[in-house]
């Protein structure tokens, strides 16, 4: 006869309350997917290839003297000269499936704040022009 001991009884138990055990599920998965949200809502590239040299802006601050910019304050990856720099011949950036951070300001949205969703902002705008979504 099998003898249990009190943590395996206890989880078996807890698996028994089926609602808790899929919340574990749930909670378990999205803490998982929460550590690498750098990775799905940025406004740097993941990873950058400029002039035979490999960067990872997610990682480390770069200044803007490393891209051909004139400051040597940190890099702001949606400035037009930088895009123009990064996408010209033999270079490239990597780029996270939503472009902007938690407190990235878009400008760019064609109706005021809040704004429903949009393709570029998949679940729309707060009320200072933030993406909910890389908020979320």
């Amino acid at each position: 006869m099998e003898t249990l001991t009190s943590q395996q009884r206890r989880w078996r138990r807890f698996k028994a309350n089926k609602r808790g055990y899929y919340s574990l599920w749930i909670f378990s998965m999205l803490f998982i997917l929460s550590l690498f949200a750098e990775l799905w809502s940025n406004d740097r590239p993941i990873m950058v290839y400029y002039e035979n040299h490999y960067y990872f802006p997610v990682i480390k601050d770069y200044p803007e003297t490393t891209f051909g910019g004139d400051f040597d304050t940190p890099t702001d990856y949606k400035d037009s000269f930088i895009q123009t720099r990064l996408n010209s011949a033999g270079n490239w950036a990597i780029y996270p499936l939503n472009p902007y951070s938690y407190n990235t300001i878009n400008f760019q949205t064609t109706t005021p704040n809040p704004a429903p969703p949009s393709n570029s902002n998949l679940l729309g705008t707060d009320d200072h022009g933030r993406d909910v979504f890389a908020r979320l």
